[in-house]
């Protein structure tokens, strides 16, 4: 069943204790955001209302129970309340079990929509993986709950960064660890992972570069073989494939030249290889975009900082274009008339 004008973005509204609140509200006070979604948030009244105080910022909020009762009006808030934060014990900027269940049941119920078709996408706001064992979720993190939901083991992580995409064939491992899982079936594989989601995305043009390990991409084995060994014949069996893709590329020129649009997206081999080129093109505006899943999930790219929680100077640019990615990839997602 198609939705009438702008896809319905679920936005759950991360730790109570962290910036996630601020971030929201301040993201919500941007016009521009309601000509191209209708965002919904999953949180708590109370939290909402005591980020807007600190950060200056004056929205109506509207309860609703479900996401075809909202109003989708810049100005108002359209909130799925959750009684799950006891404000006068919340303390920000500091971890505790509340703070992580209550994190968990935004997302999960966000997640869950979004999976049934209820509303066209998830944008999350950040959750604190300390906070989350106090409260003995039972989930690590987002990818642990994404996994839960969708059945779906390994779903593919994909950075965004005004032109640039990166992949990662590895991500929360020690350096070491990373190179030693990098295998030719697994660059295969995540070669044609990594074109299907594209796909998905709406991308007709896909040119897909991976990245080099080693320095010079290895200068023909004098600074490392995983390039002739590993990388060329992974690339070579997806080119026998179809695909478009290219490599191994220096390392140190790939992103720039993606950046520029001589291809659509890199495989970044290791988590650091890849968050540090998107982050030098753009901290703020780096946006995580979850692939591999039967629905879009969208997602800042930095964490709760509870440091500066509850002084009113957290930026919101990150989670203004994570919202703004889940508007433009929604319709690829789902039928929307």
């Amino acid at each position: 069943m198609g939705r009438l004008k702008r896809p319905i973005i679920a936005i759950s509204m991360g730790d109570p204790a962290g910036i996630g609140p601020e971030i929201t509200v301040k993201a919500l006070d941007k016009k521009e955001i309601y000509e191209i979604c209708r965002p919904l948030v999953v949180g708590n009244r109370e939290v909402l209302k005591q980020a807007m105080d600190f950060s200056g910022v004056q929205l109506e909020i509207r309860k609703v129970e479900h996401p075809d009762e909202g109003d989708y009006q810049y100005g108002t808030i359209d909130l799925v309340h959750m009684d799950n934060v006891k404000t006068d014990e919340l303390k920000l900027g500091e971890i505790q079990p509340m703070a992580g269940k209550a994190a968990y049941d935004y997302f999960m119920k966000a997640g869950r929509w979004a999976h049934e078709g209820i509303v066209d996408a998830v944008a999350t706001t950040p959750i604190n993986k300390e906070s989350l064992q106090a409260a003995k979720v039972p989930f690590i993190d987002h990818t642990a709950m994404l996994a839960h939901i969708s059945g779906v083991k390994d779903p593919l992580t994909m950075f965004e960064v005004h032109d640039l995409r990166i992949f990662f064939l590895t991500r929360h491992l020690s350096l070491k660890e990373a190179i030693g899982i990098i295998t030719v079936e697994r660059v295969h594989d995540y070669l044609k992972r990594c074109d299907e989601a594209l796909k998905k995305l709406g991308l007709s043009r896909r040119k897909l570069a991976v990245a080099a390990l080693n320095p010079h991409a290895g200068e023909q084995g004098l600074f490392g073989n995983e390039e002739m060994e590993i990388l060329a014949p992974g690339i070579e069996k997806a080119r026998g494939e179809g695909l478009d893709v290219v490599g191994p590329v220096p390392a140190d020129s790939v992103f720039h030249q993606a950046l520029h649009g001589k291809y659509d997206a890199v495989l970044s081999l290791y988590h650091d290889q890849g968050h540090i080129a998107a982050k030098m093109a753009d901290f703020e505006r780096t946006v995580s975009i979850t692939n591999g899943l039967p629905f879009l999930r969208t997602s800042v790219d930095h964490g709760t900082a509870l440091d500066i929680a509850g002084k009113g100077i957290a930026s919101s640019v990150s989670m203004e274009e994570c919202i703004k990615a889940a508007a433009k990839y929604a319709p690829h997602f789902t039928q929307i008339s």
